[in-house]
């Protein structure tokens, strides 16, 4: 670590010249030697970099729901392309090119930080050596080296030995359980800040290796800075459990505004916003009127949560406008209605006795009066059919003989020319 950290020697000057001004501030509040100052100095630190950061978080969201959208596509390119991966790539590169996507925009966040990361890293371990570095004086890091934070130094690891944790005036027992609780709630953060992401702001309609991917990475990532956080300094876990704080609460105000299509954050979204428009009878603030906008033009395209508010809508009396608003409308109270005497009836589902007697005489009707006379004259028929039938005895005698000698009752189908 102090290898890579030693990488960024360049970047330690600003670093360490950010914290000495922030800690003269809190220094006048809390005193120069204590926690309090140089430890919100950090978070402070952290605050400033992250407000740097936004453009490139918001890159990061966009990047990550384009990739979102283009899973049913890449996989498609990968089923067809399975046996030529130099054409499967082609085509891959062909895909972020036409719909503007970088994949490595989702990392761009991570990158641009951790210069600041490994700086930090450089200049606490200069304190716990006792060396001057960047901007810090003597008189400066004799005051860093004072500081603690609920006993533990600044510049203390949980993988210390006792005797490099007296030289730095406390106890190995205060220096591993502030530890242990700050890389429990790192990777606490962490691992919530990733469900929250997986849980809520994924469309759930579609499957993709992608979310499998971000599924395994929940579990992992809590992991790994579990690992690696025994061998950061008590300041670097600060810098970093404040980091992972801000991302959760970015990445929640980023999920409650603007929502992936389809996910669970958009369905409670739109049920706010409906709620929102019912109480005023519009919609208020340019963000809602936008995400009205975008639904309004995405005509049959909506998805089933889309087409649920414009339901609701609806029954309201209102329907959404291309500009994002909602007007009253008298189609759309119809339409939610069903529509009142428009709605086509279903026919009553008949009972087998039913059945069997409209089979039986198909021009029959469900009235008594039509269906005895349609009886009478079905008896009528029979009768003179019978009268007709009966000098023609000897054929029906005969008939019955073939019958008895193993031929087939019933009408006989029509036999092959040939057979003629």
């Amino acid at each position: 670590m102090d290898t890579i950290a030693s990488l960024f020697s360049f970047i330690t000057w600003p670093v360490s010249w950010v914290i000495v001004q922030f800690h003269k501030l809190y220094g006048a509040i809390f005193g120069p030697d204590t926690g309090w100052a140089w430890g919100l100095s950090i978070v402070s630190l952290v605050v400033l970099i992250r407000i740097c950061l936004i453009p490139l978080f918001v890159k990061q969201i966009k990047s990550t729901r384009n990739m979102q959208l283009l899973q049913p596509k890449m996989k498609a390119i990968q089923e067809r392309y399975k046996s030529d991966k130099q054409r499967q790539s082609e085509e891959m590169m062909k895909l972020y090119k036409e719909t503007g996507t970088n994949p490595l925009s989702s990392c761009l966040p991570i990158l641009a930080q951790s210069p600041f990361f490994f700086a930090l890293y450089h200049v606490l371990s200069a304190i716990a050596s006792n060396k001057k570095i960047g901007v810090i004086d003597q008189s400066l890091l004799d005051s860093a080296r004072q500081a603690h934070i609920f006993g533990a130094p600044l510049a203390a690891k949980f993988m210390d030995s006792a005797e490099k944790v007296q030289s730095l005036g406390a106890s190995l027992t205060d220096v591993r359980v502030v530890t242990a609780v700050m890389i429990v709630l790192m990777s606490a953060s962490q691992f919530f800040t990733q469900r929250q992401l997986m849980t809520k702001n994924v469309d759930l309609t579609v499957k993709t290796p992608y979310m499998q991917q971000q599924k395994m990475l929940m579990y992992i990532f809590p992991v790994i800075f579990a690992v690696m956080g025994i061998n950061f300094p008590v300041g670097v876990l600060v810098y970093w459990l404040t980091t992972n704080v801000w991302t959760m609460g970015q990445q929640m105000y980023v999920i409650n505004q603007n929502p992936t299509p389809g996910s669970k954050a958009q369905d409670q979204y739109l049920e706010r916003l409906l709620k929102s428009v019912t109480a005023h009878g519009e919609v208020r603030g340019r963000t809602r009127r936008n995400t009205v906008k975008r639904i309004v033009a995405k005509g049959p395209d909506r998805n089933d949560i889309e087409r649920k508010f414009v339901v609701g809508l609806a029954k309201l009396g209102l329907a959404p406008q291309e500009d994002g608003t909602v007007a009253k409308s008298d189609t759309a109270v119809a339409d939610a209605e069903g529509g009142g005497a428009q709605r086509r009836q279903q026919p009553k589902r008949q009972t087998k006795s039913q059945r069997q007697t409209g089979a039986a005489h198909p021009g029959g009707t469900k009235d008594s009066a039509s269906g005895e006379s349609t009886s009478k004259t079905s008896l009528q028929k029979g009768a003179a059919q019978g009268a007709k039938s009966k000098p023609a005895g000897k054929a029906a005698s005969g008939s019955s003989r073939q019958a008895k000698s193993g031929q087939r009752k019933g009408p006989q189908g029509p036999k092959h020319p040939s057979k003629k």
